[in-house]
């Protein structure tokens, strides 16, 4: 095979499988149980930036407050892109009754879910251009980083698919959408083999960008949520699963790191 042809492989398998791995788990959880694993999801999405994403952002950037000032203009980005959907609803109907109707049905209209897949976007681009540098360094180099990388993938695909179901999508709908994401990892892989200088480049950028996603949905949108149940044993609870999602998080990156 071709180099070329390894690395549209490796990103094709690669965002398919993840998100496949993902819907096994995700989607079979009953409804009931969705608003309770969403404390998982926080912990993946928190750790999958923390402890991810944003290590990396800025040890290959030349300019850390560079990768900062993305992440701060990510965040507000994010804010405004959430106004705009809210803006469209309460053109729609009167916000009071949308607020009545929101609680009720314990979703928020798409909005999380639309930035969660901005972000989880841009992620996977990133995560294309990366396995097509190693794969233009060696085969077995890029093997073992398309392998890594499905394994971060898998745990944070999980997050993302809990927060569309929470978010009001379908189990289809939500399905589909991971599917379209991942499908930017192919054309990440694809136009880094052409112009991998140029692309290199713009990774801190892309990264702080899905990392200020991962950051706003998981504080602005998700966490509040969680205060509406404030009961001991509901906050231990939440807590624990936060802590599980992050953790998750951490043992995969150490496990692909240690087989690196």
């Amino acid at each position: 095979m071709t180099t070329l042809a390894w690395i549209i492989a490796a990103t094709l398998l690669g965002g398919v499988l993840s998100v496949i791995a993902a819907a096994i788990v995700a989607l079979n959880a009953k409804v009931s149980q969705v608003p309770v694993l969403i404390s998982y999801a926080v912990g993946a999405l928190l750790g999958a930036a923390f402890l991810e994403v944003l290590p990396h952002a800025f040890s290959i950037s030349h300019s850390a407050e560079r990768v900062a000032a993305t992440i701060l203009f990510g965040i507000l980005l994010f804010f405004v892109l959430e106004k705009l959907v809210l803006w469209r609803h309460c053109h729609q109907e009167q916000c009071e009754a949308h607020d009545l109707h929101e609680t009720r049905l314990n979703h928020d209209h798409g909005r999380s879910g639309m930035m969660i897949m901005i972000g989880d976007t841009f992620h996977n681009f990133v995560d294309g251009v990366l396995i097509a540098a190693a794969f233009l360094a060696n085969t077995e180099l890029g093997i073992v980083t398309a392998l890594a990388i499905i394994a971060h993938e898998v745990p944070q695909e999980v997050g993302n698919f809990l927060v569309l179901l929470h978010s009001g999508y379908s189990k289809r709908e939500a399905f589909l959408l991971n599917m379209l994401s991942s499908t930017a990892m192919i054309a990440g892989g694809g136009l880094a083999y052409y112009a991998l200088q140029t692309m290199q480049e713009w990774i801190p950028t892309m990264l702080g960008l899905a990392a200020a996603s991962m950051l706003y949905v998981s504080v602005a949108d998700l966490i509040p949520g969680l205060h509406r149940r404030p009961e001991i044993h509901a906050t231990v609870q939440q807590v624990i699963l936060i802590a599980l999602g992050i953790a998750t998080i951490w043992l995969v990156g150490e496990l692909a790191r240690s087989h690196a």
